[in-house]
């Protein structure tokens, strides 16, 4: 689609926007672009209102829409980029309404974390029904999705509610995994080809450890919520991952937590002695993450383990007196709507405390995108999620947060469901950006919250670049330190 933009240069909302709702087509802004649909979006200012309008050509006709913005809400950069954004988000939505065949089920949203806007409406005074009449009216988010978004925004609300300025999370990248998955494009090595990296990665993560845990004390932080992810942090040899969490234990003051949860996404790697370190370490909760329960699945996505690997590793986690989360995943090369309603079925048949559905995202460097490997379409996807969403209710289940991701089949989302008071933590913290996140070992992004202020800090990716750089760990201290003191 050729775009033009005339008065605002608000050119990333305008190409999410033309995504969302004409997935096939790709940004051109050349007077040379080669297309059957054009697009103008402006930007113009009365006396009152700032007026977003777009016209869409196509076929032989014209299509329009418009929205507008009062010139007394937009009160300083921040605010004012994102009202304005909006708009032009919205009247290109209104634009294309006579085009698109169907509306996107998160209408003219396209953001990450489209609960934080039911979010705001409630803390502004908002009751439920009318934000959800909002989300509906005027975002033309489904009714569905709409409700999706308030549950998330309430669960948000009770964990802000309870937290301090000093608190913190703490997150620890382990960037190793049995294998690489089809679908996947996170940086992680395989244990079997990468197992000399281990030992030196373990102690390049125990120096990072040392020098965060001291700068905690220094600056007074309190840390509510540790996840130990990757990866594959069960992947780890026993031993190493015993150092790590002991390291953990004895460097933090871990009392003040109210979760702690370790990552043990591949059934395979769950075994008795590593719930027994886990256990013994003060983790309470563990994630198996199985993503399907159907062979054929597993088989084209990469996995080794099966579906009766997933059941015993679940029973033992449980066996064992830990929470347990279960990971599945909407949108699978081989799967089909029967197949994913028959491993939701039997995944709440082993009652987890929590189910995160998660649909799939096309990534750059995945298998599946550089194989053509052939995924179900957005109807099937929406037929999943459909099934999932009312499963869920109908057990007892609520959203708890949710997030969206580029290029996910039918431009759908992923969504963290729990049982009544088992909803987590770190996840809410971490995608509504609550408080600080500190993240240590490969990969790991820390978020720095405060004062309304987000500031990343961004670990080497690679386990090779993250162990031939230790300077980059006091580098790192440095930031957190002069970011709690201009706070």
């Amino acid at each position: 689609m050729k775009l033009t933009l005339v008065g605002h240069s608000y050119k990333y909302a305008v190409e999410q926007i033309m995504l969302a709702l004409f997935p096939e087509e790709r940004p051109q802004y050349s007077e040379a672009a080669q297309s059957d649909m054009s697009a103008k979006s402006s930007m113009t200012y009365g006396k009152v209102y700032a007026h977003a309008s777009t016209a869409i050509a196509t076929g032989g006709r014209t299509y329009r829409g418009a929205a507008r913005v009062s010139l007394g809400k937009l009160k300083g950069q921040i605010v004012t980029d994102r009202l304005l954004q909006r708009a032009v988000k919205q009247s290109f939505y209104r634009a294309a309404a006579g085009i698109i065949v169907s509306a996107p089920e998160w209408g003219s949203l396209t953001g990450i974390r489209p609960a934080k806007i039911a979010e705001s409406m409630l803390i502004s005074g908002a009751n439920e029904k009318s934000a959800t009449r909002a989300l509906i009216g005027k975002y033309y988010v489904s009714p569905e999705r709409a409700v999706m978004c308030i549950d998330a925004a309430r669960s948000a609300i009770a964990v802000k509610s309870a937290i301090e300025p000093r608190d913190i999370s703490l997150y620890v990248g382990i960037p190793f995994c049995p294998s690489r998955c089809a679908y996947c494009s996170f940086v992680s090595n395989s244990v079997e080809k990468s197992h000399g990296l281990i030992e030196p990665f373990k102690e390049m993560l125990l120096r990072e450890i040392d020098a965060t845990a001291a700068a905690i004390r220094e600056l007074g932080l309190r840390i509510i919520s540790a996840y130990i992810g990757g990866g594959t942090p069960t992947a780890l040899p026993a031993l190493v991952l015993e150092d790590i969490m002991r390291a953990l234990r004895e460097s933090f003051d871990l009392s003040p937590m109210r979760e702690y949860t370790v990552e043990a996404g591949r059934p395979d790697t769950v075994s008795q002695e590593k719930l027994d370190i886990i256990k013994s370490m003060g983790a309470g909760r563990v994630c198996v993450n199985p993503q399907s329960m159907s062979s054929g699945v597993l088989t084209a996505i990469g996995r080794k383990h099966t579906p009766d690997d997933a059941q015993s590793a679940a029973n033992l986690v449980q066996h064992n007196g830990f929470e347990l989360n279960m990971d599945v995943i909407a949108g699978l090369p081989r799967d089909t709507p029967d197949g994913f309603r028959s491993t939701l079925d039997t995944i709440l048949d082993l009652n987890p405390e929590n189910v995160t559905v998660h649909t799939l995202s096309l990534k750059k460097g995945s298998r599946i995108m550089l194989e053509g490997t052939p995924i179900p379409g957005g109807a099937d996807v929406a037929n999943m999620l459909f099934y999932a969403t009312r499963r869920l209710r109908d057990s007892g289940y609520r959203p708890y947060y949710l997030y969206r991701q580029k290029f996910t089949s039918g431009g759908f989302e992923n969504t963290g469901w729990s049982l009544p008071g088992h909803e987590g933590i770190y996840n809410i913290c971490m995608m509504e950006e609550l408080c600080t996140v500190l993240a240590l070992g490969g990969g790991g992004v820390t978020k720095l919250v405060s004062g309304g202020r987000i500031e990343r800090i961004f670990n080497a990716k690679y386990p090779k670049e993250y162990i031939m750089h230790p300077e980059k760990i006091a580098e790192k201290m440095k930031r957190i330190s002069e970011h709690y003191s201009s706070t």
